[in-house]
């Protein structure tokens, strides 16, 4: 199948799969998609025979057609190999009347992980033989962040800059950041919101003068978030590979429909699943899991998406975010591939901060997608009752996805045979939060104390890599405003490329 990229604004001109990787972000602002998506379906009965590995390379290999067999298995041999602490990758466990996707056994513990361990292998792949350096340029809610820096450290000819929001992460998300090694890696708070600073990040990728700067000194700029077309398609792997785990397990028949709730703030994740449904996955409806932040449960529910709104901190901070990057490419596929009206409303939202689609165009959206969000105080409810009535011990993240599962799954068909939520972390990435929704916090604990005292009480064990972060220095510190933000890079590209 052939299978080309172009921007969701215009499909006027086309690049390769690998070309799409190693830009991130089309050059008028969009983001890379493909019409052959939805053209080819994969063989769910070879799928539901095989394991993560072999269904990541029919998935990899159906939309990163570019790529040879062989460059795929050496990237999934890499990404996926003894740095997870289980071989099934992704494991599906019971969750009441319910099913878990664990996506949080990777080195970082966070879903990112399953994408982010891959990326990399694919830019090495896409580079080979051209004497380029290239700067990833990434802006992070919180745990995108590590696991782009876990996976480019000390890779030839790739450098890593990282953006978080000061003091809108967790503390254990910080640390994971601020202590990270490695010769090609820079790290910045900035002082502002996550959207401020994603906002930044596709500014500096729109820069001409920065790219023909960059250009001069043989460097090009990319992008790990999920706005990158090899940080998306990766992700489509989990949900093949859940459905297959429970076909195996009994818990469903070969075609069985399954519906998956997935906690989301850029609408990746959640925008994986419905690549899934298009390939050929019997998906019946995807749950869109908001917090406070609501903006994707409004534009769901109204049609008007709108961020002229005040931004709220919450417990869930991967998810506080206001901007959902992804929901671009949605609504491209919704609109009949519509990149007039997508540069449209893309401006729209630029320039005035709202746009709204057509009746007919969110009846298509809401013939997949459901909604709902969940406040602070209800999610350490679920956690609190998801501990004390199943044993099982989730994170804030995926507390907001089950919260909001078990609040529309009375209203779903009876065709849905087995209804899975997305855990996204490890609970120990937000210890201090889960401790208290616990009711056992004392006051004035730090996180790794806190980290402790929930091992002590569950009986659980957080994963080494965390609790080992207390024995860390600290190594970057720097913090900068939105517009100090570009400097930033160009400083971080001169010291790992001169």
């Amino acid at each position: 199948m052939d299978v080309q990229y172009h921007s969701t604004r215009s499909s006027l001109s086309s690049v390769s799969a690998k070309q799409a990787v190693v830009s991130g972000i089309a050059p008028d602002g969009g983001l890379f998609v493909s019409d052959a998506l939805g053209t080819k379906a994969l063989d769910l009965t070879r799928i539901s025979g095989q394991d993560f590995h072999a269904t990541a390379h029919d998935v990899l290999s159906t939309l990163l057609a570019d790529y040879t067999s062989e460059e795929i298995d050496e990237c999934i041999q890499g990404a996926y190999g003894p740095q997870w602490d289980t071989p099934a990758i992704t494991p599906v466990t019971p969750l009441g009347n319910h099913w878990l996707l664990e996506l949080f056994h990777g080195p970082t513990s966070a879903f990112k992980d399953i994408a982010l361990q891959m990326l990399p292998r694919l830019f090495t792949k896409a580079l080979a033989g051209r004497k380029r350096n290239v700067m990833i340029v990434t802006a992070t809610s919180g745990d995108t962040g590590k696991a782009a820096l876990e996976g480019f450290k000390d890779i030839p000819g790739l450098g890593v800059s990282v953006f978080y929001p000061e003091g809108k992460v967790s503390d254990i998300q910080r640390l994971q950041m601020t202590t990270q090694t490695g010769s090609n890696v820079a790290v910045c708070a900035v002082r502002g919101t996550f959207d401020n600073a994603q906002t930044e990040v596709k500014r500096i990728f729109a820069d001409s003068e920065l790219a023909e700067h960059l250009r001069s000194a043989n460097t090009a700029l990319s992008s790990a978030n999920s706005i990158n077309i090899g940080r998306l398609v990766p992700q489509i792997t989990y949900y093949f590979d859940a459905y297959a785990q429970l076909v195996r397990r009994g818990a469903i028949s070969l075609g069985d429909r399954v519906s998956f709730c997935v906690p989301t703030g850029n609408f990746g994740d959640v925008l994986a699943g419905y690549f899934a449904k298009t390939l050929g996955l019997p998906v019946d409806r995807l749950i869109v899991a908001s917090n406070a932040n609501k903006v994707l449960t409004d534009f769901i529910q109204t049609g008007t998406y709108d961020r002229r709104r005040a931004f709220k901190k919450t417990m869930s901070p991967s998810m506080d975010i206001i901007v959902s990057s992804n929901l671009e490419r949605l609504l491209y596929y919704a609109s009949d591939k519509d990149t007039n009206l997508i540069a449209f409303l893309m401006r729209n939202l630029r320039e005035k901060g709202v746009y709204t689609v057509s009746a007919q165009l969110l009846d298509r959206i809401r013939a997949i997608f459901d909604c709902g969000f969940a406040t602070d105080a209800e999610t350490a409810a679920t956690i609190r009752s998801t501990w004390e009535e199943e044993h099982v011990l989730i994170d804030p993240h995926t507390a907001v996805a089950r919260c909001v599962l078990e609040r529309v799954a009375p209203h779903l068909s009876t065709r849905n045979k087995a209804l899975v939520c997305l855990s996204t972390a490890s609970p120990y990435k937000f210890s201090s939060d889960v401790l208290a929704a616990l009711g056992r916090k004392p006051e004035n604990l730090d996180d790794f104390a806190c980290m402790d005292a929930l091992a002590e009480y569950t009986g659980t064990v957080p994963p080494i890599t965390l609790s080992r972060l207390r024995d860390n220095a600290i190594i970057h510190t720097g913090v900068c405003d939105q517009n100090q933000m570009e400097r930033f890079v160009t400083t971080a590209c001169s010291r790992i490329f001169s």
